[in-house]
């Protein structure tokens, strides 16, 4: 298995979940899809502590917290039963979102290529060893913004589990080491703006913290 540390800068591609949390599709009202709904994120996206978040001229734009999936194993067609060994390790990771181009997108039958992939759009935490994670559905995800907590949730809500998405993504997606999978964000994620703070983690194992700027 190659050092998977550096995901954020070898990685190559981010294969992102939506609506995933079964909490979110009951306050949204949506019935469980069939099949997940998958949308890529480019690597250009990426964001580590030190620099800040930047949101385009125009965009209005909402934080998210997700598990990140590390995959450790080069991954096609892979069952099931046997997904969790391409697991190399985790991550907390913000789906930063525009929430408007969302809104745009869904009203013209248009991507969601620049709601979710324009540049700094997937600030990433420190990696974590699957050594290190008996068991991800314990894991505590945690979201605030400028020291109010906004995001609070547990991974075993995730409607469809993690196993399931490696296995179903690489039927049509050849996963590769370094790459990325974002599970799904679990409710009350909101606004952020410029000079805002956003803090968020993965309880007990990671904590990551950034500054909002708006683009000038």
């Amino acid at each position: 298995m190659c050092n998977l540390s550096s995901f954020a800068n070898n990685g190559k591609k981010i294969v992102a979940v939506a609506a995933n949390y079964k909490s979110l599709m009951k306050i949204l009202k949506i019935e469980p899809p069939k099949y997940p709904q998958i949308f890529i994120k480019p690597s250009t996206s990426y964001l580590t502590e030190g620099s800040p978040i930047i949101i385009p001229k125009g965009f209005a734009v909402n934080q998210e917290i997700e598990l990140g999936v590390v995959i450790g194993t080069r991954a096609k067609k892979v069952p099931e039963s046997k997904a969790m060994d391409y697991i190399g390790g985790y991550c907390a990771a913000l789906d930063m979102t525009a929430a408007d181009k969302i809104k745009e997108a869904r009203s013209t039958g248009g991507s969601w290529t620049l709601a979710k992939g324009f540049d700094t759009a997937t600030p990433v935490s420190k990696f974590i060893p699957k050594s290190e994670v008996p068991d991800p559905y314990k894991l505590n995800l945690w979201c605030s913004v400028n020291g109010k907590l906004r995001q609070d949730a547990f991974v075993y809500d995730v409607h469809f589990k993690i196993a399931y998405l490696i296995s179903f993504i690489s039927q049509y997606i050849t996963l590769e080491p370094n790459d990325l999978i974002l599970t799904g964000a679990p409710p009350n994620f909101g606004p952020v703006k410029d000079k805002d703070v956003v803090t968020a983690g993965i309880k007990d194992y990671v904590q990551m913290k950034f500054e909002v700027a708006e683009e000038k």
